[in-house]
């Protein structure tokens, strides 16, 4: 990959919430080293890494009684960062006709994390009925692979149109894709907090989703809980992104208009650009695009029924997200 990737995340319980049932965790994928015994001087470590050769963001969002959804969500992460490290195989150069292996692989990936919270949450009464919504994006350049449970969400802002790669995977949204309300009464319906798909709770039943597209350079990847997605709409959450300021930046920015919207619920975004040039030169930018307001179009990802079929392409995608 040439240029660079700016990549930050923040968490915060909001403005209504004791506890913050949010997790988030950003990690390169690359090879290293153990050195075990050598004549050459390695004082200072005794581990050697290669350089980065993937990259993986993951959001969660738990729930349960007290800080049993903050230990749902942790819980999840840490299974799913065990799998990947410990038992998939990695798909950092992926060959054709390997895609179907990678699709069951990161499907497993969240089998296994369902595994470890339903055995956590038998051992004790208290944690019975834990569990958590997660999306992990799963970057190997130019390609990114998303594995998705629950109504956490993906967007690509590029050329300043934004789409959501995810679906939320409530009755609210069923409901929308059957015709029966429209978008903007899902937003409002009680039902768009009732999830149909999810980590733990009590359920066996999984159904993850797994999206994949191209990226290009300046792209930028939004993942965020519904904290972010109650208070603030597509626009606005594409006229920050179109502002050019750093990914730090940017998701406290994010963050920020949240709380300013009432912060009902706990708000975790991670943001990753993927810069052409040095990030020096983007950040010099970022001052002529703040000039002039960003001309911003919306779009969502049509939804897709069979595997590997795809939907009508996007403009500003070089194949269409499907499912795998």
């Amino acid at each position: 990959m040439r240029g660079k990737m700016d990549c930050h995340g923040v968490t915060d319980p909001g403005k209504k919430r004791e506890v913050n049932d949010d997790q988030f965790m950003i990690a390169d994928l690359c090879k290293s080293m153990l050195i075990h015994q050598t004549s050459l001087s390695h004082e200072d470590h005794s581990r050697l890494f290669g350089g980065s050769q993937g990259k993986m963001l993951v959001v969660a969002d738990g729930f349960g009684s007290r800080r049993e959804g903050e230990r749902a969500s942790a819980l999840a992460i840490d299974a799913l960062a065990r799998y990947v490290l410990n038992t998939m195989e990695w798909f950092l150069q992926l060959q054709q006709g390997h895609e179907d292996d990678l699709k069951e692989e990161l499907k497993s990936a969240m089998e296994q994390c369902q595994e470890t919270i339903e055995v956590d949450s038998s051992a004790s009464f208290e944690r019975f009925g834990m569990g958590s919504t997660l999306s992990m994006a799963y970057i190997t350049w130019p390609r990114l692979y998303v594995v998705h449970v629950g109504e956490c969400r993906c967007y690509l802002f590029r050329d300043s149109k934004l789409e959501q790669i995810t679906r939320d995977q409530n009755e609210a949204q069923q409901l929308v894709e059957r015709g029966v309300i429209t978008p903007e009464e899902a937003a409002a319906s009680r039902l768009s907090h009732v999830l149909w798909n999810y980590l733990g709770g009590g359920t066996p039943e999984l159904n993850p989703e797994v999206y994949k597209a191209t990226l290009a350079m300046g792209d930028t990847l939004l993942l965020c809980t519904d904290g972010l997605t109650k208070c603030l709409h597509d626009a606005e959450i594409a006229e920050i992104l179109g502002q050019n300021r750093s990914a730090d930046d940017t998701g406290k920015i994010l963050v920020d208009r949240a709380n300013r919207c009432g912060g009902p619920d706990n708000i975790t975004v991670i943001v990753g650009r993927f810069l052409e040039n040095a990030h020096e030169q983007a950040m010099a930018e970022a001052a002529a695009a703040a000039v002039q307001p960003t001309q911003v179009v919306i779009g969502r990802k049509q939804h897709v029924t069979s595997v590997l079929t795809t939907a009508e392409p996007q403009p500003f995608i070089e194949y269409p997200h499907d499912f795998l």
